[in-house]
């Protein structure tokens, strides 16, 4: 007779009964998120969701995945982990809301050597707290123990997020014009790109510790590195019942110059003012401390908007009440005007 407590999986690193502890602990924080639709529990092979189909005449789905990034090395260092979740929701949730999509339902991916109950605990709570602020079921995922492949307390993670709109209501930037104007949506600070050249000057070069009170942030280091990508799915949705907007950029890695041009028709071209919107410290800390140019921190951070959206002149004012009542910092950040030869796609003034 086999005895199942003698395992040499287990001695080889992959602890099976730990994982199965971990899938009942989470059981209860994923059914939480659950929107109408979800017709199946955690624990089966696959994750069933059904579709309203008499809200949309020609429904498309539309996908994204992505990551957190070294953004995750923050988080081991801080010993804080239920965050980096919300991150993972908000990278993947705010690029489909672009095409003006509503997230219906995400999925993650989370690989570790040794599985920690505690640090993934905290990692899925942070994935369904996301999956809370974007509304989208949180209805499966994978667990991967991979001993040898990680360090000690490294994992990563992955996120996989779909989401629907009718064909007739994509937003896909075609309808931008010379002359619309673009609102951007303040940030949390860094989101979840750069970090690699974020821990190179913080921890390399200066040598600074999470744990610092760092001039002329005002909080600590690793507090301020740690704060969650806003997630704008909800203000954009209920914008979108009252106005129409042309085109939307989520700001990521590629910063400004390398996401705005993804979404401009021919003949367009953008202009941003940047005294238009405020800087937040500290973005100005890793320029001078890092002797970043202004237009490198301008192609890979954020630089304090995290989201635009394009829209016409005579809807500017409606929009920007709209967002503000639903407790965003909205600016008008800039203009679309006429293709230039030789000018580039992006102007910032």
């Amino acid at each position: 007779m086999t005895d199942l407590n003698s395992s040499r999986y287990r001695d080889a690193g992959v602890d099976i009964d730990k994982g199965n502890t971990f899938v009942k602990n989470i059981k209860e924080v994923i059914a939480s998120t659950h929107q109408r639709g979800v017709l199946s529990q955690i624990g089966g092979f696959s994750s069933l969701v059904s579709i309203d189909k008499e809200k949309y005449e020609n429904p498309v789905l539309v996908s994204s995945t992505d990551g957190v990034g070294t953004k995750l090395a923050v988080a081991k260092m801080c010993g804080i982990h239920n965050t980096v979740g919300i991150d993972l929701v908000a990278m993947c949730a705010n690029d489909i809301i672009v095409s003006g999509a509503k997230p219906l339902f995400f999925l993650d991916y989370f690989a570790i050597g040794r599985l920690d109950l505690e640090v993934a605990g905290d990692v899925v709570h942070g994935i369904a707290e996301g999956c809370k602020q974007a509304k989208c079921s949180l209805v499966g995922g994978e667990t991967a123990e991979m001993p040898g492949m990680y360090h000690d307390g490294d994992y990563d993670v992955a996120g996989f997020v779909i989401g629907i709109v009718d064909r007739d209501n994509i937003i896909d930037g075609s309808d931008i014009r010379v002359g619309n104007k673009i609102i951007g949506l303040a940030s949390n600070g860094l989101h979840s790109n750069g970090f690699s050249l974020v821990r190179k000057i913080c921890f390399t070069d200066l040598g600074l510790s999470v744990d610092e009170d760092v001039e002329p942030i005002g909080r600590k280091l690793g507090e301020e590195l740690l704060r969650p990508t806003r997630i704008y799915v909800q203000p954009i949705l209920n914008v979108l019942k009252n106005y129409k907007i042309n085109g939307m950029v989520h700001i990521t890695g590629g910063g400004f110059y390398d996401n705005i041009p993804r979404v401009l028709p021919k003949g367009c071209r953008a202009r941003i003012s940047r005294k238009s919107f405020p800087v937040p410290p500290i973005f100005s800390f890793l320029s001078e401390k890092g002797s970043v140019s202004e237009q490198e921190m301008y192609r890979t951070f954020n630089m304090g908007i995290g989201f635009m959206a394009i829209v016409e002149d005579k809807d500017v004012n409606d929009i920007l009440q709209q967002f503000t009542a639903l407790g965003e910092s909205p600016y008008v950040i800039g203009e679309i005007l006429a293709e230039s030869g030789g000018r580039n796609a992006v102007d910032i003034v």
